[in-house]
């Protein structure tokens, strides 16, 4: 879809880390040609499906590495300030690498059912475990600050990027189908347990 066109409106959503990664775009009778079509006409939700299962399975393997970023970062953080001699940071730091490398090998298996034409278990799961792990670290990112995750790096809002972190991965549990939509996936899909009730029609 061509976006430069008076019909079209594309409205920044500003978030808590002062950002504006997402947009309110709004179509009021935009057009675009035939060739631009994705999959078949009519066949939307198709394409939106491989989309999300692309972004709950293989993507995350380029995603892992921000997070390795990440995560070395509180590890640094957690030796200059001497946290990492409390054998509770100790534990939940160690906790945070494991859970790193686990959601490595459940994409890795999920590249290797690829093959198959079926997203298999694995990809079910992963939105739901990489979504609460980030958050549990931005968690984990604050309290390695201890005192100084409270003080901005600059005026007006200038955060760092432990606190932006933080703030961001509030919003991972939500966006891309939140955690409560993902655990009906999975006991729908992956599990076979009966569908969410439906409220009876009037």
């Amino acid at each position: 879809m061509p976006m430069r066109q008076p019909e079209m409106s594309i409205r920044p959503i500003e978030q808590m880390t002062g950002t504006s990664e997402f947009n309110e775009v709004f179509f009021d009778g935009a057009r675009t040609a035939g060739d631009n079509l994705v999959g078949d006409e009519g066949g939307g939700w198709k394409v939106a499906m491989a989309t999300l299962g692309f972004e709950r399975g293989a993507s995350t393997l380029g995603q892992q590495l921000a997070f390795a970023n990440e995560l070395r970062e509180i590890f640094a953080v957690a030796r200059r300030r001497g946290a990492d001699r409390d054998p509770l940071m100790r534990q939940r730091l160690t906790q945070a690498w494991m859970g790193l490398r686990i959601m490595r090998l459940t994409a890795l298996r999920t590249l290797s059912a690829a093959h198959t034409g079926q997203l298999g278990r694995a990809a079910l799961t992963s939105k739901l475990y990489w979504a609460t792990w980030h958050r549990e670290l931005g968690k984990l990112a604050m309290d390695v600050l201890g005192p100084d995750a409270e003080v901005l790096a600059g005026a007006p809002y200038e955060l760092t990027a432990l606190q932006r972190l933080f703030l961001f991965s509030r919003s991972d549990t939500i966006y891309a189908g939140s955690n409560e939509i993902q655990r009906n996936i999975i006991g729908e899909r992956g599990l076979g347990l009966p569908a969410e009730p439906k409220p009876e029609a009037k």
